[in-house]
């Protein structure tokens, strides 16, 4: 039988894959960030889990604004990563699992969630960069989980509400229980906290409402669902939507999580940079 062991945040800055590649850690302007990841390292070589369920959006590799899924779902046996002009070396394709994709797909959809199924997948930055920073040399770590991509419209609007989100991981924690596999599995939420890249806000970044989201996401995220989309864009920026990702994972893990590890950064690529993880209650 399946088992969630925990979740995970982490930003999917592009930047960030440039700094992994030309090994900025202890760089002075990176290394506040790179610091969070380490201990979240070790928890992971403890607990070697089989599967990583990476929830991320896309920006233009796999789905474009013309075609811009509410929630897509990979189903294939690896994932492919290709350029997409930011610099960023061209990874190795990452191991999938079709079979737990399919029943993950075949239960969301009993549950009433309209799914985009994917049995060919390009990942970009949102996907890999976090996949690179907890499995340093990703996907050619030896302890490399296969991988499940979610992917979440953060950027077409109308997006999911806040509470969608969280409904969607309930639904999803609800579909990996059922696995009859004895496989261990950890979900991952992605994106940035506040931020916003362009218009007359560009820049924006509010420190205040990303602590409080890191607080209440552990300890009340139904109160979280009360934010508007209006809101949210308001007081997290346009590109702070990626929030809702967030919420998708945290429903994921069920009702009581332990904080092991919160690392909390700005102004890196002008992007509130949040790093967590959260264990699942015995």
């Amino acid at each position: 039988m399946a088992t969630i062991i925990g979740g995970l945040t982490s930003s999917h800055i592009p930047a960030v894959g440039n700094a992994i590649h030309n090994k900025l850690f202890d760089d002075p302007y990176w290394k506040p960030f790179f610091d969070g990841y380490p201990p979240i390292r070790e928890w992971l070589d403890h607990h070697k889990p089989d599967v990583a369920i990476n929830i991320y959006n896309d920006h233009g590799l796999g789905f474009f604004l013309d075609r811009m899924p509410t929630f897509a779902i990979g189903a294939a046996a690896e994932y492919r990563n290709e350029d997409e002009g930011w610099g960023i070396p061209k990874l190795d394709p990452f191991p999938g699992d079709p079979e737990l994709s399919w029943h993950i797909i075949e239960s969301m959809v009993a549950d009433e969630f309209d799914i985009t199924s994917c049995q060919e997948l390009a990942v970009d930055h949102g996907f890999t960069v976090p996949m690179q920073l907890f499995w340093p040399g990703a996907p050619n770590n030896p302890d490399m989980p296969r991988t499940v991509p979610i992917s979440a419209n953060t950027v077409q609007h109308p997006i999911p509400t806040l509470k969608r989100a969280l409904d969607f991981g309930k639904a999803l924690r609800k579909a990996l229980l059922s696995y009859p596999k004895d496989v261990k599995i950890v979900v991952m939420g992605t994106g940035g906290l506040s931020h916003q890249l362009d218009g007359q806000r560009a820049g924006f970044i509010n420190k205040s409402f990303d602590q409080m989201c890191m607080e209440k996401i552990v300890t009340a995220p139904e109160e979280l669902t009360h934010i508007s989309r209006r809101e949210l864009v308001e007081k997290a920026g346009a590109q702070g939507t990626e929030f809702l990702m967030w919420m998708m994972m945290r429903g994921a893990l069920g009702d009581t999580v332990v904080p092991l590890e919160k690392n909390y950064h700005i102004p890196i690529s002008n992007t509130g940079a949040g790093t967590m993880l959260l264990e699942c209650a015995a």
